[in-house]
């Protein structure tokens, strides 16, 4: 890689030295106001060289320089020179100082303030950063005042090819079908290089395969991979590798190159038809075999993979296609083979089938290579088994006359052991389905007998299972439904359908149908019932009645007369005799209610008592119960009402006058005023039983009991009353059989410690004389009068 590089480095700068040879001595040589010189004091920035170098002519410009490109990747034992500053104000003395500014200034480039010369410090990358943008500007080197504007201008750093293609997305990864035509699209790979595009070939990319021939291919430029080879066969080889190099410089010699690798996988078709693994399969079964239960399995094989591998088995040929089945197994795609049908072993011992296999899903491009399916043969041998007895039938039905006598045979049941050692065989009933033992079995032949008497018209069917047992084995067991129908014979009379109660109005005209009736009877004969009627022998000449068959087997009642009456007769009793035409026949006598009722104009019954004679025209006893029911309701509410207003006058307290708590004190004589302070007796405060001895409490009863108080002597009407309640109050707090709650004692006594002072004028410095009522008249108009009324007494009291 060394090597490359400094032949690389070589091949670059031999045509740029000989350029800088030829060209440099011109540019010095040049007339000064003729090269690049800024006009003074302009503000206009140094203008880039062409990349060919050529040499802007401008008038009134003061900057001159010589270079505008720097190569990358330079390094050598001293700084490169970039370019070279000047200006035509520079008189060649050393008052002018050169400054450079921008990108870089200082440390990637560097200026020599007297000559202007520009020198790359350090190894330039163009990947890194392809320009730099600088500013350059001349000052008196005494004063640092710019003797020129400043001026910008452009570094370029110039590509040479330093970077290999790079494949970003790889390695890579494809597919493509087997069996595709030279050319056939496989994927496409695409390279990077971080070289300029523009200048030279540095990025100009050829593609090639390294590894991987002769199978693939690829486009030069586009970098498209293809099948180079037909037939490419994904059962011979599946995966193939393949590397693909990537070249700059347009694939000529000294390019850098960049390799990936492209791993294509060849996707299956359906181009291989299924195998059997081998053309003769055998299998064996026992006879007893359940019926769906693999008896074996087969396998075709196919080289394909997912869907082009699947296939589908079918018996084609053989004597047990009705016998046995075959079906594919989803996972394994094998075939399984079932039977079914029940197998017998003394009937037929082997069965030989052809078993074909055929792919599902089939490739018209392959069909032509051939058929797509194989076939073998499968031989199946039937071994004897312990079989249980077999049946004659798989069902019986029998039939029976309810009549039938007792231990009469009604049938009979067959069965036989199917093996060749042909066991003895024993019969029994399942009592579960014969609960009730109406039959019984000969365990030896499998008669059946009549162990109860049969009712057709309680239970027409019964459902029996017989259990039918080898006797040498007896886990050989099998067993077979019983249906046996119990037949009619006429043993039920007729009688009336229902319980019939005729209605006939007094209003009723002769020959008018009173009353339509039916019969039914319990037995089933075989044409269908036909009932006859009749009345009994002395009811035949009946005055007031009559019946007549009619054709659906119905019969009706007529009356004979009009003029029936409720007061006459009520009820009528009308016995009929019904009977079948069965044989023998049966009959029985019904007897069916008349009641005589009266109707409306229209026929329509409205009452059948007697008791509506006394009842209104248009009232029914119906609305008379209702009226009477609304009259007592009426009652009970008054009654209620009678009783809450007395409850409510009653006083809500009894009021008794030896109540130790009675709070309100009844007197009735008249005070004498404010002034008459004899009035109040404080001995009224005083409960008159508790005045010779020790009063219990009411309203508890107490846990201790002590000794009764002394009672206190009565108190003189002139004792204090403060005085009086103190000592009641201590009795009280002392007292143990007190309640633990407290209880509200009031006293017509104000107390003299009260902060608001007593309201009352008893016993009172002050009088009425003493009294101002002038307030009264600053309190409005109101309250003025007021004032003028009690003036006036006083005036009138002191008069």
């Amino acid at each position: 890689m060394p090597e490359r590089l400094t032949e690389m480095l070589m091949d670059t700068w031999t045509p740029l030295i000989i350029l800088w040879i030829t060209v440099l001595p011109s540019i010095y040589m040049a007339p000064m106001n003729q090269s690049q010189v800024l006009p003074s004091g302009s503000s206009t920035g140094l203008k880039r060289l062409t990349e060919e170098q050529r040499v802007l002519n401008r008038s009134k410009r003061g900057w001159v320089w010589n270079q505008m490109f720097v190569l990358e990747e330079f390094s050598g034992p001293e700084p490169i020179l970039v370019g070279r500053l000047h200006t035509d104000l520079d008189p060649g003395s050393s008052k002018i100082k050169y400054i450079l500014s921008g990108d870089g200034a200082g440390t990637i480039f560097v200026i020599n303030d007297k000559t202007g010369d520009i020198h790359a410090m350090k190894r330039l990358d163009r990947e890194e950063k392809a320009e730099y943008t600088l500013t350059a500007q001349a000052v008196d080197r005494d004063t640092n005042q710019p003797l020129e504007p400043p001026s910008e201008f452009i570094i370029k750093v110039q590509d040479i090819n330093d970077n290999a293609p790079e494949f970003v997305d790889g390695p890579y990864h494809a597919t493509v079908p087997e069996m595709s035509v030279v050319g056939t699209f496989v994927t496409k790979v695409t390279a990077t290089d971080a070289d300029d595009p523009v200048y030279g070939n540095s990025a100009k990319l050829v593609y090639s395969i390294l590894e991987g021939q002769p199978y693939f291919s690829i486009e030069p430029h586009t970098a498209i991979i293809k099948t180079a080879l037909p037939n490419m066969d994904r059962e011979a080889k599946e995966e193939y590798f393949v590397v693909i190099q990537a070249k700059d410089m347009g694939g000529h010699m000294g390019g850098l190159s960049g390799t990936t690798t492209v791993t294509i996988t060849l996707t299956d078709v359906n181009d291989n038809p299924p195998k059997f693994a081998q053309s003769l399969y055998h299998f064996s079964v026992m006879e007893d075999v359940a019926l769906g239960e693999p008896i074996g399995r087969v396998k075709a094989n196919d080289l394909d993979i997912g869907e082009n591998a699947k296939s589908s088995y079918d018996i084609i040929e053989g004597d047990g296609m009705d016998i046995f089945e075959i079906t594919t197994d989803s996972q394994t795609q094998d075939g399984i083979i079932r039977a079914r049908k029940p197998l017998d072993f003394e009937s037929k011992k082997s069965y030989t089938l052809k078993v074909e296999a055929a792919n599902i899903h089939l490739d018209p491009r392959f069909i032509s290579g051939g058929p797509f399916k194989d076939t073998a043969t499968v031989k199946i041998v039937i071994e004897d088994a312990d079989e249980p007895p077999v049946f004659s039938s798989p069902t019986y039905l029998l039939e029976v006359h309810e009549n039938a006598a007792i231990n009469s045979v009604i049938g009979q049941v067959t069965a036989h052991d199917p093996d060749v050692s042909s066991s003895p065989i024993r019969f029994s009933i399942d009592r579960h389905t014969d609960l009730e033992r109406q039959f019984n079995i000969n365990a030896e032949d499998g008669k059946i007998t009549l162990a109860t008497p049969l009712d057709r018209e309680t239970n027409m069917w019964h459902n029996i299972t017989i259990v039918a047992t080898e006797t040498r084995n007896h886990s050989q067991v099998s067993r077979v439904p019983v249906a046996i129908k119990v037949l009619d014979v006429n043993d039920n009379a007729p009688e009336f359908a229902s319980e019939h109660e005729a209605f006939l109005c007094e209003n009723g005209k002769p020959g008018q149908v009173i009353q339509i009736v039916s019969a039914v009877d319990k037995d089933d004969p075989k044409n269908g019932h036909y009932f006859l009627y009749s009345l009994l022998p002395e009811m035949v000449n009946n005055p007031n009645f009559t019946i007549k068959k009619n054709e659906d087997n119905t019969l009706s009642i007529l009356a004979k007369h009009s003029g029936f009456s409720r007061q006459k007769q009520e009820v009528y009793l009308l016995p009929i005799i019904i009977s079948d035409s069965g044989n023998p026949p049966m009959s029985s006598t019904s007897t069916l209610t008349i009641r005589v009722c009266g109707c409306s104009s229209d026929g329509i019954v409205q009452s059948c008592n007697v008791e509506a004679y006394v009842l209104p025209i248009g009232l029914s006893m119906g609305a008379l119960i209702a009226i009477l029911a609304c009259i007592i309701l009426l009652l009970v509410i008054v009654v209620l009402f009678v009783t809450l207003r007395r409850h409510k006058n009653e006083p809500l307290i009894i009021k008794d006058d030896e109540d130790v708590r009675e709070n309100i004190i009844r007197y009735d004589d008249e005070g004498g005023g404010e002034e008459d302070t004899e009035a109040f007796d404080i001995a009224t405060l005083q409960n008159p039983d508790g005045i010779n001895g020790f009063l219990p409490r009411k309203d508890i009863k107490p846990d201790l009991q002590f000794m009764p108080r002394q009672g206190l002597a009565p108190v003189p009407n002139g004792v204090d009353v403060d005085e009086f309640i103190n000592v009641r109050l201590h009795e009280a707090d002392n007292d143990p059989t007190a309640p633990p709650y407290d209880s509200i004692q009031i006293y017509g006594y104000e107390g003299r410690g009260s902060a608001a002072g007593s309201l009352s004028s008893l016993e009172s410095s002050t009088s009425d004389s003493d009294q101002n009522f002038d307030y009264l008249s600053e309190w409005g108009p109101r309250f003025k009068r007021l004032g003028e009324l009690y003036s006036v007494g006083e005036s009138d009291k002191e008069t």
